[in-house]
């Protein structure tokens, strides 16, 4: 090869490694409509909350008598639980229907609620009154087991003073043995 030939290879050979030089360095730009995407979904889950809340708010139907709390109000989204003669712990069945009160509350971290403990008329006033308690206490314990805030909950017994059914027969006192939850407002 003649030095004329070394030349123009060497220089050949230069220029392509100046062209390769180093990878540059390219911006990806996000397709404008993928943001589109992800703001129409971030105000459909906005919309689909506000419209969830006011679904809510439209079950509240105020009581009569006021809470521990303040005003309370009735929600037909919040279940009752029911219990056994004598007793205050959960059943499975009531378990479930207290996850889903849970997973309700969980949507609405700044509702409060008050659970109103119920026996049925047999006993004494003050026995009732000190089964009503428990009962509400355990539900509010569960409902604090599975991650709702014991500042969002107060509890009251009425005992037998205010029955779901007026009957005198086990049916009538299977339903008023419950823990009936209310929505509460100061």
């Amino acid at each position: 090869m003649s030095k004329k030939g070394l030349i123009i290879t060497i220089l050949i050979l230069c220029v392509g490694l100046i062209m390769m030089g180093c990878p540059k360095k390219t911006a990806v730009k996000e397709e404008p409509s993928v943001k589109k995407e992800e703001a129409t979904k971030t105000e459909a889950e906005g919309a689909k909350e506000a419209k969830a809340k006011e679904q809510f708010e439209k079950t509240l139907v105020a009581e009569k008598t006021p809470g521990v709390e303040g005003e309370v109000f009735e929600s037909s989204l919040l279940k009752d639980i029911h219990f056994d003669f004598d007793k205050y712990d959960i059943r499975p069945g009531d378990a479930s229907i207290l996850n889903e009160n849970a997973a309700l509350l969980k949507k609405y971290p700044n509702v409060k609620i008050q659970i109103e403990g119920h026996c049925d008329e047999r006993g004494t006033v003050e026995y009732n009154l000190a089964l009503g308690e428990r009962r509400a206490n355990s539900a509010k314990n569960y409902l604090v087991s599975l991650g709702i805030s014991p500042a969002r909950i107060s509890t009251i017994s009425y005992g037998k003073e205010k029955p779901l059914d007026p009957g005198h027969n086990e049916e009538a006192w299977a339903k008023n043995r419950r823990a009936h939850t209310v929505v509460t407002a100061k």
